[in-house]
């Protein structure tokens, strides 16, 4: 095929050369469109499963994590049990061929692994989506409350929530198996429900495309779809979403005071592990006593510190920063365990390192991580040129630098001296934004 050919029931374009800027210009927030065999692919079979194993350790035994769905036929599991995905099975394939050949209901109806806010388990593939999506990006602009990312694979007959619509434009990446979507352009039913499992019934009124592996599909927001294998093999594929739709003030606020990890992403009810315990009873004296009950006195004066308009403030640079380094792809892999730099180690910056001005000290970010630091600006503007160099000593990045300095650092805010900068450097490194030579 050369050139642009209509898929099934002429509603899906199929391009054979991909290319952002035209994308944008025909398809983006308007209609379906298939790609075949893209290059660069943003997903590598491997890291995908690497990813796979890292997202679902349950780190409670009986319980799945809040991010992983993992269903027999259209039943939910709950308890991790033989479900997911394990170091031995090496593979995908390896672990469909344990699951289908140690449980009988897996063979009967099939299954299927969902793990979302799924860029955040594997550093390597997180650069690579980002790099990937940085072209459009250049095109649309940045999305502020960042895109999402989800693994599907199994050999499931549809996609468990059946037949859906939400606020995302969403681009399929096809990594394993034959996989078919199929789409509707308006709600095929009339009546008060968000899903619908058993949609036979409207399939008139559907059209498809189907993907197989190095294809990316796109559909924009508007479209009703489900997901449906082709035949009981096994499909794999990766789905990036770009919010689109009903925006609300609220994700902006979550997002300006809330530091997600994967968990609290999925988990409404994790944020509130980051406020200690208030102790109290299980009934309440009768009149009930004056004031606020415990918890609730607890979490006006928590939100009450958010009034303070240098806190908030600073609050928004850091999570400005954090934003446009994430290359719209929060919450970012964990930064690494910082290791020391001596005098004679080489480095130089890996990724673009950017820095604003809070009360009183400078926050530095890089792969959507920030940390603070006492330098002045001038010394925070030298040490960054010579990381964007070839190379350079550390001894050199920090020769300006006084051994001790009267600026002390504070529990978040790294003082102004050599001793400082250098672990601004090693933490730096830790968000690999620094590399050793």
């Amino acid at each position: 095929m050369t050139g642009t050919e209509l898929h099934q029931n002429h509603k899906v374009s199929v391009e054979q050369r991909f290319d952002w800027a035209e994308f944008v210009a025909r398809y983006w927030d308007r209609r379906p469109v298939l790609y075949k065999s893209v290059r660069p692919a943003p997903f590598q079979e491997d890291e995908v499963f690497q990813a796979a194993l890292r997202a679902t350790r349950a780190p409670d035994p009986h319980l799945i994590p809040s991010h992983t769905q993992f269903a027999v036929g259209r039943l939910q599991q709950t308890s991790p049990g033989q479900w997911l995905p394990r170091a031995a099975d090496a593979t995908f394939r390896g672990y469909a061929k344990r699951l289908t050949t140690s449980a009988d209901e897996v063979r009967e109806d099939g299954y299927a692994l969902i793990v979302h806010a799924f860029h955040g388990f594997h550093a390597a593939q997180w650069e690579r989506e980002r790099a990937f999506l940085a072209g459009l990006w250049e095109q649309v602009g940045l999305p502020t409350t960042g895109a999402i990312t989800t693994l599907f694979h199994g050999t499931y007959e549809h996609t468990p929530v059946g037949v859906h619509k939400d606020r995302f434009a969403t681009f399929l990446f096809a990594l394993q198996g034959r996989k078919r979507m199929r789409f509707w352009t308006h709600r095929p039913w009339t009546h008060a429900a968000t899903t619908v499992l058993d949609y036979e019934p409207y399939l008139a009124a559907s059209f498809t495309a189907e993907v197989e592996p190095g294809d990316l599909l796109y559909w924009p927001a508007s479209h009703y779809h489900v997901g449906e294998s082709v035949g009981r093999s096994m499909a794999t594929s990766v789905n990036v979403g770009v919010p689109r739709e009903n925006h609300r003030a609220v994700y902006d606020l979550d997002d300006l005071l809330v530091e997600h990890d994967a968990r609290s992403l999925m988990d409404p009810d994790a944020g509130l592990a980051r406020l200690s315990a208030a102790a109290a009873p299980l009934s309440v004296p009768d009149p009930a006593s004056v004031g606020l009950p415990p918890v609730f006195e607890q979490a006006l004066v928590e939100f009450g510190t958010y009034t303070e308009a240098s806190r908030m403030r600073d609050r928004a640079v850091v999570q400005s920063l954090r934003t446009w380094t994430a290359g719209g792809l929060r919450p970012a892999p964990p930064p690494e365990q910082p290791h020391p730099l001596s005098d004679e180690v080489v480095v130089r910056a890996t990724a673009p390192v950017l820095w604003g001005e809070s009360e009183g000290a400078r926050v530095c970010a890089v792969n959507g991580h920030a940390v603070t630091t006492a330098l002045d600006a001038e010394c925070v503007r030298r040490m960054l040129r010579l990381l964007d160099g070839p190379g350079v000593a550390v001894r050199d990045l920090l020769a300006a630098l006084p051994e001790d300095s009267v600026t002390t650092g504070t529990d978040e805010t790294l003082p102004a001296s050599r001793p400082g900068a250098r672990r601004l450097l090693e933490i730096l490194e830790s968000f690999r934004g620094v590399a050793r030579l």
